[in-house]
């Protein structure tokens, strides 16, 4: 029985039942979550966990959590940016310089529908040269040319 929290009746008779099936306890297990749906995750930290002997089934004991999966992909994303800021901090002024240097050109809009390029353009909030050029390097298609732009 777990010293961590305190079990009440139902808990106790449900734990002595289970170890009576011949359940071996599992140990290194730090966090344990359920997934349900893509926005619902319930986690337990700290759980005790229990291996069925014959099968791959398994028995957690702890106190769940709801957690909200937006507010943990927002503060990963901050994250990944802050660290992708610091990474390119001595490569930004080339970057800038080449930018300037590709939006001056005139470029050859050949093979090119003038509509997929405004598309390109309006949607992926760049210049001309840089949608004409994403339009080439995927053969006209205008979705995975927004997508190379904007991703």
């Amino acid at each position: 029985m777990s010293a961590l929290s305190p079990q009440s009746r139902g808990e106790q008779k449900a734990r002595k039942a289970i170890l009576g099936l011949g359940l071996k306890p599992v140990e290194g297990v730090t966090r344990v979550t359920f997934t349900r749906g893509q926005a619902n995750v319930y986690a337990i930290a700290n759980p005790e966990v229990f291996m069925s002997v014959n099968s791959d089934t398994h028995i957690v004991f702890g106190e769940m959590q709801a957690e909200d999966m937006n507010a943990r992909a927002q503060s990963a994303l901050a994250e990944q940016m802050a660290a992708e800021a610091e990474n390119q901090e001595g490569e930004a002024p080339a970057l800038v310089e080449e930018e300037t240097v590709e939006e001056d050109e005139e470029v050859d809009a050949t093979g090119v529908e003038e509509k997929d390029i405004d598309l390109v353009v309006n949607q992926a909030n760049v210049s001309r040269a840089k949608a004409v050029k994403a339009l080439k390097n995927n053969s006209n298609d205008v979705v995975n040319a927004i997508m190379e732009l904007t991703m």
